[in-house]
């Protein structure tokens, strides 16, 4: 089971990466940050959309018991705004999550819900954190095809 230090540290990571992806975005114009690239969410922009759509139902169903829904935005730096508040609040939830809490376990439904699932808190915090990074993996990817580079990505260089 994860504990608190290590949600916190993931937050941090989080926030720390999201600040680098998004300061390597606004480096590109804004046809370019738009363009469809081929990518599962087409594009930069879809993708950087899409990881904060996800995170919000995920805070949602953390904090409040179910999802927040927003919809996409088409501005890269109200997109930005928009991020930067809810890693703000991701930091201020992993402060307190403890381990009594990431113990139990947790019912949610699909945001269409046609499903449900239950799991434990551990598991779908772990799960939140790993999405984040599997997507910003690929916006790493498509912003190194436009042209512009991330910098250091691992763990190991958080400041």
């Amino acid at each position: 089971m994860i504990t608190r230090p290590y949600v916190v540290s993931m937050a941090r990571y989080n926030e720390w990466m999201n600040g680098k992806v998004y300061d390597a975005a606004g480096r590109l114009p804004a046809e370019e940050v738009a363009h469809d690239r081929g990518a599962f969410f087409k594009s930069i922009l879809g993708t950087l959309n899409h990881l904060r759509y996800a995170d919000l139902i995920w805070m949602g169903r953390f904090r409040e018991g179910k999802p927040r829904i927003s919809d996409p935005m088409a501005d890269l730096a109200m997109l930005r705004a928009a991020r930067s508040e809810l890693d703000r609040e991701i930091l201020e939830w992993a402060a307190t999550v403890d381990e009594a809490w990431l113990g139990q376990s947790f019912t949610f439904r699909t945001v269409k819900g046609d499903a449900e699932f239950t799991n434990f808190n551990w598991a779908l915090v772990t799960h939140m954190f790993n999405h984040q990074t599997h997507h910003r993996g690929q916006i790493t990817t498509l912003l190194t095809q436009a042209g512009e580079d991330v910098g250091a990505t691992d763990y190991s260089a958080l400041p």
